[in-house]
């Protein structure tokens, strides 16, 4: 039977093992510091104070007076007693200067020789050392005593014994055990609080299960082609994929920048900086129409919030096409059922015997429909514009609307650069067409008035649309090009803005003023080669001028 492989210590686990042994180690390394050291200066304490005690003998006149008496023992040894006690050292030892005990501890001392070293104080000099005597081994200071004529009288040794320095040692280091298994207990707990903190916020993976989470994170966020934003709780970038840079146009040095900062267009940067989820919004920037998602991320506090974006402009585009041919099917389909009509008026003119009533009325029903056509063919010779024309007047005709393609329209065939796709023409000229359209209805005797003309001198591609329509109020002139704005209702208002980012698109400039019909006129005006190779148009994606005209 195979027992299942343990899994490995979480990271926070592994990083409180690591910080407890590291911090007894360091505790344990100052313990025997702290001891070392305190030994070194209990050796040194204890040195001094016998050589004190040394000196403070050696310097009494009692003492060198009792030298010379027939008893020094008598005098001296109750003497030395009380000064032992009171000095707080092992012994003082008074002797001959031939290492002849006069004093000890230990009366039974008393008379012996001296064990130790007492070359250098008869010499005249005061020197300490470690020495084995009758206590044990102990630090010890022999001095010199000498009457007024500088004559060697005694010697003096004064000492503490080794037993009573590491008795010392023993209960400071016992102290300093105690200090030390408390700043352990301290550190072991402080150091749990902050590692069940970082368990919390790992989620109680491992170092090998985070190193794989980070490579598996930077793979996904590259690969990702959508658009993907993470703000902190600031509002600030905390991360940003390659998708996300490009579809906002934002360079490399955007991380830790506010979202307010960016220079996104204000409906966008609103969302961006909204406490509320987003779903599926649409927004543009100067030259894509993108669909923003928003969640806030939530963990007992607001944390941030994470953004998807989804370039919606080649599906906008293909919409609005889908739509402009949806609107060419209805057009036929409604030209159809009045050819219909007017096909079985004719046959039952024919049929009441009204040859020449028929004839009439189909020759000018026939010149009534040719007359538009012909105008378009004649003066239009881009045939994506012409069919545009064609079809519009079409729809407009449906609704009640008369779409007038005025006199000074002239565009012959190749005058339009590859700099300026069609699919950008049928933007902008069947969005405003459309807004027209729409804006005429229910009016009285509904016009629109359409020109089209490219004017090589001027280096210009000319749009017009204009109608005889309420017009725009003064109010609403600055918002035209917004997402969202309409007098339609909700869930409209893209029209104008497509048309501003297709006229960005291709340098050009809109211009907004009222129509000499009462109503509002759009004028487009893109850049097209001079005559003669001169003033080669402008490149393509600087910011369009939008000119508004009361």
């Amino acid at each position: 039977m195979r027992l299942p492989r343990p899994r490995p210590r979480s990271l926070a686990g592994q990083l409180f093992a690591m910080q407890v042994v590291l911090v007894a180690l360091v505790v344990a390394g100052c313990a025997v510091f702290a001891y070392v050291t305190d030994l070194t200066q209990a050796e040194e304490t204890a040195r001094r104070q016998s050589t004190a005690t040394a000196a403070a003998v050696a310097h009494s006149p009692s003492v060198v007076a009792a030298a010379r008496s027939a008893d020094p023992s008598a005098v001296l040894q109750p003497y030395t007693e009380a000064l032992r006690r009171h000095a707080d050292v092992a012994f003082v030892v008074i002797m001959a200067p031939d290492g002849t005990r006069w004093t000890h501890p230990e009366p039974d001392q008393i008379g012996r020789t001296y064990l130790g070293h007492i070359e250098e104080a008869v010499r005249g000099r005061t020197f300490s050392e470690t020495h084995l005597g009758v206590l044990g081994p102990s630090v010890r200071t022999v001095a010199p005593v000498h009457d007024e004529d500088g004559r060697l009288v005694a010697l003096v040794s004064a000492g503490i014994t080794i037993e009573r320095i590491s008795e010392q040692v023993r209960e400071q280091v016992a102290a300093l055990f105690g200090m030390a298994g408390a700043a352990l207990a301290l550190g072991g707990a402080g150091t749990y609080v902050v590692n069940a903190r970082l368990r919390r916020h790992t989620h109680g993976m491992n170092a090998a299960e985070l190193s794989r989470m980070h490579d598996y994170h930077e793979a996904a966020l590259h690969a990702v082609r959508e658009g993907l934003v993470m703000l902190d709780g600031r509002r600030r970038i905390a991360l940003i994929n390659d998708g996300a840079r490009e579809l906002l146009g934002l360079d490399e040095g955007v991380i830790g920048r506010s979202a307010a900062e960016l220079g996104l267009p204000a409906p966008l940067t609103g969302a961006l900086l909204s406490s509320e989820p987003r779903v599926d919004e649409t927004h543009l920037t100067a030259d894509r129409v993108l669909v923003v998602s928003t969640r806030p991320v939530v963990g007992g506090e607001r944390r941030g919030t994470v953004v998807t974006l989804r370039d919606r402009t080649e599906l906008q585009a293909l919409s609005g096409e889908l739509d402009s041919e949806r609107g060419f099917t209805q057009a036929l389909r409604s030209q159809a059922h009045e050819a219909a009509n007017r096909l079985h008026t004719v046959v039952s003119l024919i049929e009441l015997g009204r040859v020449t009533e028929a004839v009439e009325f189909a020759t000018a029903e026939l010149e009534l429909a040719q007359a538009l056509t012909d105008r378009v063919v004649d003066a239009v010779g881009e045939p994506v514009l012409a069919a545009l024309l064609l079809g519009k007047a079409a729809q407009a005709n449906e609704r009640g609307v008369e779409l007038v393609l005025t006199e000074d329209s002239r565009i012959d065939d190749g005058r339009v650069p590859a700099a300026v796709p069609s699919r950008d023409l049928v933007t902008i000229l069947g969005n405003l067409i459309d807004n027209a359209v729409e804006a005429v209805g229910g009016t009285p005797h509904a016009r629109v008035r359409v020109t089209v003309a490219a004017r090589a001198g001027d280096g210009e591609l000319l749009l017009r649309v204009g109608d005889n329509g309420p017009g725009v109020r003064p109010a609403d002139r600055d918002a035209i090009l917004s997402r969202g704005w309409t007098t339609r209702g909700p869930g409209r208002g893209l029209g104008l803005a497509l048309v501003g980012q297709a006229v960005s698109r291709a340098s050009g400039t809109l211009e907004l003023t009222d129509a000499t019909e009462g109503g509002a006129e759009f004028t487009v005006r893109l850049p097209l080669p001079r005559e003669g190779g001169a003033g080669a148009p402008v490149t393509a994606g600087a910011p369009a001028r939008v000119e508004v005209t009361p």
